[in-house]
């Protein structure tokens, strides 16, 4: 977050209509709040910044800031993404998934005033160097999520949900595959499974699964790979493109921390 909310300014081209105050109401500002994840060494792992300034100077919170007068929710968070990590939807860090998670409206989220955040929860293919800071951010990281804790605001409540997001929408859609290389095998398809439900999934029962399930994977052009072992050449393939799966690929009852 901005230290401070842009000042307001007049819009001729949108003033208000005759008789309308906008004084009559309460002033609040309008935030974008980012989790940003991805999968390193077999496990999932959330982007954290180190807070520049007040409130909550040196505490670790997710990215974000204000929103400009004439920007949108989305223009936002891909700016304050940018701005305070480096990630852009260009370079090592393409392609980016972003999607809204939902709104965050509690009076008192914010100790400076009233703020209103729209988070957003994104996913990134690895392996990706480490993000820089920038803006009001003094430092930014990638951090197991297991170690995620104790974040300003209310952002570990923001976190925890986007994570139940992004693990449920794993069931019925082909997410897992944004957290993927635009080429890969079932083995890595099925770490991202792992790290993101925090289980152990069978081999064969996954990759029987992931092969019956229309429109989740299709085979890349070249279909083989060379392993680094002496196993056989581990077959390459892209995202199938299906917008939700059917049957859906349910994760295991049992669950541990991720």
């Amino acid at each position: 977050m901005t230290e401070t909310p842009p000042a307001r300014t007049a819009d001729p081209a949108h003033s208000a209509p005759e008789g309308y105050d906008p004084g009559a109401f309460e002033p609040f500002a309008v935030t974008v709040d980012l989790a940003v994840f991805t999968v390193r060494e077999a496990r999932l792992h959330v982007l954290l910044v180190r807070r520049g300034e007040q409130p909550y100077r040196d505490r670790w919170a997710l990215p974000g800031g204000f929103l400009h007068p004439r920007e949108s929710a989305e223009a936002a968070a891909r700016r304050e993404l940018a701005e305070e990590t480096g990630l852009a939807p260009e370079g090592p860090y393409a392609p980016l998934h972003l999607e809204q998670l939902r709104t965050y409206s509690d009076p008192d989220r914010d100790p400076r005033m009233r703020v209103v955040s729209v988070a957003y929860a994104a996913l990134v293919p690895g392996p990706l160097p480490e993000p820089r800071g920038g803006g009001d951010a003094a430092h930014a990281r990638w951090t197991a999520l297991a170690e995620a804790r104790g974040l300003a605001f209310d952002h570990d409540r923001i976190l925890a949900d986007a994570h139940d997001r992004v693990g449920a929408k794993l069931e019925y859609t082909g997410l897992a595959t944004a957290f993927c290389p635009p080429e890969f095998t079932l083995g890595e398809l099925q770490q991202v499974y792992e790290t993101v439900w925090g289980v152990t999934l069978d081999r064969p029962n996954f990759r029987r699964k992931v092969l019956a399930t229309p429109g989740l994977v299709t085979p890349a052009h070249d279909g083989t790979r060379r392993t680094g072992g002496r196993g056989k050449p581990a077959v390459l393939y892209r995202a199938g493109g299906a917008a939700v799966l059917h049957p859906p690929l349910l994760r295991p009852e049992r669950r541990t921390t991720p």
